[in-house]
């Protein structure tokens, strides 16, 4: 691969320690744990709650995160925020109002910047999008998975498909910019009824969808009593069907399960994906924050009631774990995010976003190449067709040894 031989190193790492010229793009995540039940195939950090979610507490505690967080991002613009969980809409519009308040005293929010709220159509209501859209929220994340009853209470849902479509609609009302869950390889799905889904929300005229692939992840009650799911050429089939239907919607596949209508990218995700700096609050809220010098990782307390006690400390015993990326670990995390964009990136972002120079993978990258999997050069990280269709695949080439 002559673009990778002739590569010359450049770029301020030294020794693997990154030297940053500036800092990336800043977002902020927060996370609410509770939900009204916990769903089978759900490896998130989500607590079915009894009766009515603690929301005082919470926002006392959401409060002493924030303020022992302030000194890590100290002068910072926050570029977008994400409510997830759990299920953020069992929060009344009051205690958003709160949040979005609270982050606007104590962090530098510019006008209009995009504010997501994750909500689960099973408790929508339509005074309470309208009361999140005044407080500030500008998009709403739809948990919807499908609008086939049988498969909703296969999947464990709360909800209905007459629900879903109602939520839809209510979400719409409230705010420009709504985005649609949608599950595929469903337990007894046919390729008929995954289409059929997909086209009934690309008929509501929502600017993004995120179209999933059912995975058994470890750890949850689908891992221990696996439901009888579609076979490998049957999902396969139907990823196929999904794009072909979402693209010829109008929609830009722009990552490995996000699909977009033009300027409906979610911002807060691509922040990820393009490696910037997240702050996450709330239990078992990851960070990744940079510095001059370092990159560092952050990880609270996950369960609900141990994250408020430690909170109230005030100690930093809420963060039960703090780690400086070497240079091996910003390789691979930086690949990791990077590849799951179908134009990849500009090579310049890697040096830019961690220090380190793109010849410290050179030999990875030539590797992963020559398989097919990465298209050659360092003018843009990208995977190839192949390389896409096998992502997994093309991101383990770059795990350190």
């Amino acid at each position: 691969m002559p673009e990778l031989e002739e590569a010359k190193s450049h770029g301020p790492g030294v020794r693997g320690r990154p030297g940053l010229a500036a800092l990336p793009p800043l977002s902020l995540y927060v996370h609410v744990p509770w939900c009204v039940h916990k769903c089978p195939y759900c490896d998130f950090n989500s607590h079915q709650h009894d009766g009515k979610v603690p929301e005082a507490e919470y926002l006392a505690a959401l409060e002493s995160d924030l303020e022992q967080a302030v000194p890590d991002v100290w002068g910072r613009s926050v570029s977008t925020v994400f409510f997830g969980g759990g299920t953020p809409s069992l929060l009344s519009a009051e205690a958003v109002d709160r949040m979005i308040t609270l982050f606007r005293a104590y962090l530098n929010l510019p006008p209009g910047i995009e504010i997501t709220l994750e909500a689960n159509p099973g408790t929508a209501e339509a005074a309470r999008f309208q009361g999140y859209a005044q407080a500030g929220v500008n998009r709403i994340s739809l948990g919807i998975q499908s609008f086939d009853d049988d498969k909703l209470k296969r999947l464990g849902r709360i909800h209905d498909a007459a629900q879903a479509r109602a939520a839809i609609e209510m979400a719409q009302k409230a705010v420009n910019r709504v985005n649609l869950d949608l599950m595929f390889a469903l337990p007894g799905q046919t390729l008929e009824q995954c289409e059929n889904d997909v086209r009934e929300a690309i008929s509501f005229g929502t600017g993004h969808l995120s179209l999933y692939h059912l995975t058994l992840e470890p750890n949850t009650v689908f891992a221990k009593f696996p439901p009888k799911l579609p076979t490998d050429d049957l999902s396969a089939t139907m990823q196929d069907r999904v794009a072909e239907i979402a693209q010829a919607a109008g929609f830009d596949r722009y990552e490995v399960s996000a699909y977009a209508k033009p300027h409906q990218e979610c911002l807060h995700n691509l922040n990820y994906w393009m490696f910037g700096d997240y702050l996450g609050l709330g239990p078992g809220a990851h960070s990744k924050l940079s510095f001059q010098h370092r990159i560092t990782r952050q990880v609270r307390a996950k369960m609900p009631e141990s994250w408020m006690r430690l909170t109230g400390l005030r100690d930093g015993s809420h963060i039960v774990e703090r780690r400086e990326l070497n240079a091996s670990d910003l390789g691979f995390e930086f690949m990791l995010n990077a590849l799951r964009l179908r134009q990849g990136v500009e090579g310049g972002l890697f040096i830019e976003r961690t220090g380190l120079s793109l010849m410290s993978l050179l030999p990875k990258m030539r590797h992963a190449a020559e398989r097919g999997l990465l298209v050659p050069g360092l003018e843009r990280v990208c995977a190839t067709p192949r390389g896409w269709e096998f992502l997994n695949e093309l991101q383990m080439e770059f795990l350190a040894e």
